[in-house]
């Protein structure tokens, strides 16, 4: 396991701040009955935010023709809709939502190149409201494998999340079980497969990044 690039910064102020509130509660406070509930609330915080900001080793499942999971989490949409940004065209869409306690790194879901790439800031609803998915701040990637399948996912940022990370913008591979980036706090993953893609999974399932295969091409 190692901690995420683009994340030490906000571990540092993590720990810095859980830090300064010891200390004050320590030398002011001076109550133990108080006192030590308050630091135990704290070093369990910083665990927490170590294991947030963490990107797990993960056996690698994904290839060309088996789409993993982006990202840890449960299964909240599974229904075919019509996508108007990059496949323009009647597809699947699958969603995983995270909650606070998910690993929060995502990962690429299938081998190909990366044909789309684009940021939209935005307002930042909870992940799990159905109008998020577009007026929420969000990433989206386009991935066309060798045989020509298209693959159409989107990052979207939750109530409390306040930056994405994607790499798609700085490569133009995608190679399945790869970290392609970080969504921090609550937040979702769309993802839209062609009609004809076998699924593995149901609605509501808890699904795992980068072994949990969702669909076959």
């Amino acid at each position: 396991m190692r901690i995420d690039r683009n994340s030490w910064g906000s571990l540092a102020a993590a720990f810095i701040g859980s830090a300064a509130v010891a200390f004050l509660f320590i030398r002011f406070v001076r109550i133990p009955y108080v006192v030590y509930p308050v630091v135990a609330i704290l070093l369990w915080f910083c665990v927490w935010q170590l294991a947030f900001f963490s990107v797990p080793k993960r056996r690698r499942r994904g290839s060309s023709k088996a789409v993993t999971s982006v990202a840890d989490g449960r299964i909240v949409i599974l229904e075919k809709t019509y996508e108007p940004e990059y496949l323009r065209k009647e597809c699947i869409q699958l969603s995983v939502y995270m909650n606070f306690f998910d690993v929060h790194a995502n990962f690429w879901p299938v081998d190909g190149k990366v044909t789309y790439y684009r940021y939209y800031p935005g307002k930042h609803m909870l992940a799990f409201k159905p109008k998020s998915s577009e007026e929420n701040e969000h990433s989206c990637v386009g991935i066309t494998t060798a045989d020509g399948r298209q693959v159409f996912f989107k990052q979207i940022a939750g109530g409390f999340a306040r930056r994405i990370v994607c790499y798609a913008g700085r490569q133009d591979t995608a190679r399945a079980g790869e970290q392609c980036g970080i969504i921090k706090f609550g937040s979702r993953i769309d993802m839209f497969l062609p009609l004809d893609a076998e699924i593995k999974v149901n609605l509501g399932d808890y699904v795992r990044a980068c072994e949990t295969v969702l669909a076959e091409l």
